[in-house]
């Protein structure tokens, strides 16, 4: 099967070094992916795409995949589990792409519809397999909310891109929301199902839904890649989540993903109570400002009538 270079002009070699791209045969029903990129300040069509990170992609789609299927065959805990596993893998894709200048619009567009599968559907299916499917169409419809908000979150997440602080998220990120879910039916499906717990279980996805296409601002976290050096103590803290993890995993990590999840609407009810509380200090203090100047003019109206009847 014939090679040739496809990343680099004709009469010149790439800096980033030789890469080097397998053809399509000619006869195969497979197009070619062509894909504009930006080279040195130009737009140029490049062919083919980056193995490595849609390597890692596909491993967290395959995630999502194998937690639906252990769902529909009754091992919630291993469905869990996968939906970890595609976190991880996820959380490899963009960073080996970062790593190796290997971005790619065709690599954004493939993570967010494994993100899709792996931190959506999956999610909703498999709560909805373990407790919601004994409520009827209310389990259904919670699984629902869940699942569309989880899309309609990464719709506005694509087209907000670069155009926010990349300090916090607005509205809940579909991975973190997918822990708690994952966490809480990892943990539940060591209990016996019972009416309460799938009450509860509609309650908490339906929640997490409507946090992913909230305007809560959560933390990123982002800012702590690009400090090499953190405080000594926050190794020890580290150290210590990782042994109450290997303790207990699933009560561990639902309480971590619980504490997240409610830390954005918690800080805005505290930004919310401090803008309220300063509103009401400013009303105050006009209105004491206009009540002194009332006085003052009552004092001087006394002081003239005083001076008329004197003269």
């Amino acid at each position: 099967m014939a090679t040739r270079k496809t990343n680099e002009a004709p009469d010149k070699e790439s800096s980033s070094g030789e890469e080097i791209a397998l053809e399509v045969p000619e006869g195969l029903p497979v197009d070619e992916h062509f894909e504009e990129v930006s080279e040195n300040g130009k737009k140029v069509t490049r062919k083919g795409v980056y193995l490595l990170p849609n390597l890692f992609t596909t491993g967290a789609l395959f995630g999502g995949f194998f937690a639906i299927v252990n769902a529909m065959n009754g091992n919630f805990a291993n469905a869990a589990l996968a939906i970890f596993a595609a976190q991880i893998l996820d959380g490899f894709d963009g960073r080996v792409a970062r790593m190796t200048n290997t971005q790619s619009r065709f690599g954004t567009e493939y993570d967010s519809l494994s993100d899709m599968v792996s931190f959506g559907l999956a999610p909703a299916i498999v709560t909805y397999s373990w407790a919601l499917q004994p409520l009827g169409k209310f389990g259904m419809a919670a699984a629902f909310v869940f699942a569309a908000c989880a899309a309609l979150r990464l719709a506005r997440f694509n087209t907000q891109v670069g155009e926010t602080d990349s300090s916090y998220f607005t509205g809940l990120a579909s991975p973190p929301a997918a822990t708690l879910v994952a966490s809480g039916v990892w943990l539940g499906s060591e209990m016996e199902l019972t009416t309460e717990i799938s009450v509860i279980a509609a309650i908490l996805v339906t929640f997490v839904g409507l946090m992913m296409v909230s305007n809560v601002k959560y933390q990123s976290f982002k800012g702590l890649d690009k400090n090499r050096r953190v405080p000594f103590v926050a190794m020890l803290l580290t150290l210590m989540v990782f042994i109450a993890v290997i303790i207990d995993p699933p009560i561990v990590l639902f309480a971590l993903a619980f504490i997240y999840a409610l830390s954005g609407p918690v800080m805005w009810l505290w930004h919310l109570r401090k803008k309220f509380g300063l509103t009401r200090t400013e009303g105050s203090s006009v209105q004491s400002d206009l009540a002194e100047d009332s006085a003052v003019e009552s004092v001087l109206e006394d002081n003239v009538k005083k001076n008329e009847k004197s003269g």
